[in-house]
């Protein structure tokens, strides 16, 4: 039946446009502006009448007044001279009233309910749910972007928050800073502290940074491995203004753990710089150190060229990285040459890129700024040839032979510096399967090199096999090569395979003990509330003094060491996935069948390979201390710090 009144409708309305348009061909009439009501598809306006004052009828073109712009006249004039087209109409207005929608255009409309109009133009309780998501989303803006707090008092941000919602009324820069801010550290904090207690183990990166304002800082950060996905949190960026001697940073660093509640016997590793106070307070603290990757890479390349023999050779590199730096001064200090760069660039047919200036503190920023220098090298003598002031910086051919032959050696080193840097994903287990391709392809001599090629990576291959021939690092690296399914014992001599084979028995054998036996006081709480519940025991015979012992704990030691070398050797015995593939995707496919190598991968797979993390958490406090924020506390420092890495 609606189907059928609906057609009826559509024909009726198309039948009195048809109409209507026939019969006004020779004096077409303007619409009504904002006419809404279905009376106006007969009448309409000659463009003389701009007010619009004086409707027109369609069908018989007289002018029909209308008081007060009421269509009541106009639905009277169709009724008593149009009774046909009249009774189209109100068909036509029934149905639109029944569906919601004005003037034939299609849109639904609805007045609004008293309640709701006047609640549309009041603000916002600030108790109110929708205020407290809108303050909140702020807040986690400023925490999370980095921004000022100053910034909900600017105009353009107020009206930004304003069109999006005009009840919304911000508080003040007052309330963010004293309320909102340390409201929303105190539960993330809360979060992330029963987040990182939770972990059977953990690992950390410490580090030491000045700020803008000089103040000195220690960065802390944690990672473990829960529900098999590698996770990482920043612990704090804390002031630190006493002198950073060993004995004061083993201190900080204990007060740091129990401020967290974290336990030091679950604590795996801690990767640092090779700094020597941070060497002493990780010996204090008796905890283990690994060196990061990143720096002892780039010590082992410094080391390298500082020992080149005979010393013209050195004398030479230094005089070619000179004038590698001079040449990138003088374009980055004159916008002219960059233009002539530029054209240079086009004209030759060389990449549109920027030369890259070096950064002592930046890992492998020496040779990303000579592999560009040699990548435009062409660009660069033609630009400085044309420059009269500049013509004495133009490289000669053995410059350009030596940032080749330096470029070369260490070009493809930094490329494993930059993948054991993430912290999303397991690192610590391909620090070995690195070092074995380091000496067999990477570093090793080739055929067609150069002499200073060749003596480059020697002594950058000799550093590092020196550094990394500690027992107490090897055991870390071997044991995390070994829980990880892609490489097991690949990349160990045979005996020192077997050597990680028994250790790790020993080391799931000490765990199993240690989980089944309680805490002392445990035992002390059973055994007197067991005092006071057994009845009295009954006398004993003579025969019970003459029983014999059973040593029942030795054979359960026995059985268990049993149970985890067979574990052990199913293990390394059962495939592994591709080298590309994720370990820990693999362990939580298979935890279940080898439970206890899944507590060795759990412990030893979430040490991380470079101190990135804390490298990353003072990046972000330099994005915090800027030039207009040089003057912030450095408890406000660390809670912001915190926020930015944790949100």
């Amino acid at each position: 039946m609606d189907a059928l009144q609906e057609g009826v409708t559509v024909t009726t309305a198309a039948v009195i446009q048809s109409e209507t348009v026939g019969q006004t061909q020779q004096t077409p009439l303007l619409p009504k502006r904002g006419g809404s009501s279905v009376v106006w598809l007969h009448f309409g306006f000659k463009p003389s009448d701009t007010e619009q004052t004086q409707p027109i009828c369609k069908l018989c073109d007289k002018v029909v007044p209308v008081p007060d712009a009421n269509t009541s006249n106009l639905f009277y004039h169709l009724k008593k001279n149009h009774e046909e087209e009249h009774g189209k109409l109100q068909l036509l207005r029934s149905k639109q009233t029944r569906d919601g929608t004005a003037g034939g255009s299609g849109k639904k409309y609805s007045q609004p309910k008293l309640k709701q109009a006047f609640a549309q133009g009041t603000q916002y309780e600030k108790t109110s749910q929708r205020h407290k998501q809108i303050t909140g989303a702020i807040s986690r803006y400023i925490c999370k972007g980095m921004a000022p707090v100053y910034v909900v008092e600017k105009d353009s941000f107020r009206d930004l928050i304003h069109t999006l919602d005009p009840r919304y009324v911000m508080p003040s820069r007052k309330h963010f800073s004293k309320v909102e801010l340390p409201h929303l550290y105190a539960s993330c904090r809360a979060e992330v502290e029963r987040e990182v207690c939770s972990a059977t183990n953990y690992a950390l990166t410490t580090d030491m940074w000045m700020s803008r304002a000089t103040q000195p800082y220690m960065s802390l950060t944690i990672h473990f491995i829960k529900d098999w996905t590698l996770r990482g949190r920043c612990l704090q960026t804390v002031y630190f203004p006493d002198d950073h001697t060993g004995v004061i940073l083993a201190q900080g660093l204990r007060d740091a753990l129990e401020s967290w509640g974290l336990e030091e016997g679950n604590l795996v590793c801690v990767t640092t710089d090779n700094a020597s106070n941070n060497i002493c307070a990780m010996d204090l603290n008796e905890w283990e150190r690994l060196q990061c990757f990143g720096h002892r890479l780039q010590l082992a390349i410094e080391n390298s060229l500082k020992n080149l023999t005979p010393t013209s050779t050195r004398q030479a590199v230094e005089r070619a990285v000179g004038v590698c730096k001079r040449v990138v001064s003088a374009f980055s200090n004159s916008w002219k040459r960059r233009r002539e760069l530029a054209k240079a660039q086009a004209a030759m047919g060389l990449p549109h890129h920027q030369l890259i200036t070096e950064t002592p503190t930046r890992w492998g920023s020496r040779q990303q700024m000579v592999a560009r220098f040699l990548e435009q090298e062409k660009a660069l003598s033609q630009v400085l040839l044309a420059d009269k002031k500049a013509r004495h910086l133009v490289p000669s051919w053995q410059d350009v032979s030596i940032l080749d032959s330096l470029n070369k050696a260490l070009g493809p080193l930094f490329e494993f510096t930059d993948a054991l840097s993430g912290e999303k994903y397991v690192s610590v287990s391909f620090l070995k399967p690195v070092l074995h391709l380091f000496n067999d392809q990477i570093l090793s001599p080739k055929e067609g090199e150069t002499e200073l090629t060749k003596a480059v990576k020697g002594g950058v291959l000799k550093y590092l096999n020196e550094k990394y021939d500690d027992a107490a690092t090897n055991n870390i690296l071997d044991m995390a090569t070994l829980v990880d399914p892609r490489f097991k014992t690949t990349y160990m001599r045979e005996n020192r395979a077997e050597y990680m084979k028994n250790r790790a028995v020993t080391e799931l054998l000490g765990m199993v003990e240690g989980a089944a036996a309680p805490p002392a006081s445990d035992q002390r709480a059973v055994g007197s509330q067991a005092a006071e519940d057994d009845p009295p025991t009954k006398k004993k015979t003579l025969a019970s003094y003459f029983k014999k012992a059973v040593p029942a704990s030795a054979h359960t030691r026995l059985r268990n060491r049993e149970s985890i070398e067979l574990e052990v050797a199913m293990y390394l015995q059962a495939p592994g996935p591709a080298s590309e593939a994720d370990p820990l995707e693999w362990w939580k496919q298979h935890e279940v069948t080898f439970p206890s190598v899944a507590r060795l991968a759990n412990k030893y797979l979430c040490i991380p390979a470079t101190s990135s993390s804390s490298e990353r958490a003072f990046s972000a406090s330099g994005n915090i201390i800027t030039c207009k924020r040089s003057c912030l506390k450095p408890n406000t420092v660390d809670q912001l710090v915190f926020l930015a890495l944790n949100l």
